[in-house]
């Protein structure tokens, strides 16, 4: 198996209103920084991103969310003073839908931190292929379902079972 070539045209640092962050692909050696990333983030948000508690990431989890192969599965984190501080991913669900899903640290939340990353992966999922995002989230989950309503990407949602399924053409 050859290893994926990492997209570094996706790096890039970004004025924001906690001050600059960087933005990059993740990478395999990113496991020991994105486990500390979780672990620190409040039950709460550690609940609203997996839907049931989750204090630690396993390491089959690790090996997951850092081996990607930059087509069809991608994550991107934001860094600040060198930690994770934000990450996103999608990943293909059919030729042309992905699923994403993203995470802030919480004292980094409503910062617009979360629109960047959605926006930042809208523009990698375009420049490979794909046309469109789905999620789910939990319904008290408002931050990110404000994140998807203001996006501009016209997203439409709907409630499946105890989750609400959102919809949207990322073009």
């Amino acid at each position: 198996m050859t290893t994926p070539a990492y997209p570094s045209e996706l790096e890039g640092d970004v004025p924001t209103t906690v001050g600059p962050v960087h933005v990059r692909p993740i990478r395999p050696e990113d496991g020991p920084a994105l486990m500390a990333f979780h672990e620190a983030l409040s039950p709460q948000s550690q609940y609203l991103r997996f839907f049931h508690a989750h204090p630690h990431l396993s390491a089959g989890e690790v090996e997951r969310f850092t081996n990607v192969d930059y087509e069809r599965r991608l994550a991107l984190v934001l860094e600040r003073d060198g930690e994770i501080i934000g990450v996103g991913r999608y990943d293909t669900l059919e030729d042309n839908e992905a699923e994403v899903a993203f995470v802030v640290a919480d004292q980094y939340q409503s910062h617009g931190l979360g629109p960047l990353l959605l926006h930042r992966l809208a523009d990698a999922a375009r420049a490979r292929g794909l046309s469109r995002f789905v999620a789910e989230t939990l319904p008290g989950n408002q931050r990110m379902l404000a994140v998807f309503r203001e996006s501009g990407f016209g997203a439409r949602s709907a409630f499946d079972g105890d989750v609400v399924r959102v919809s949207f053409p990322i073009a």
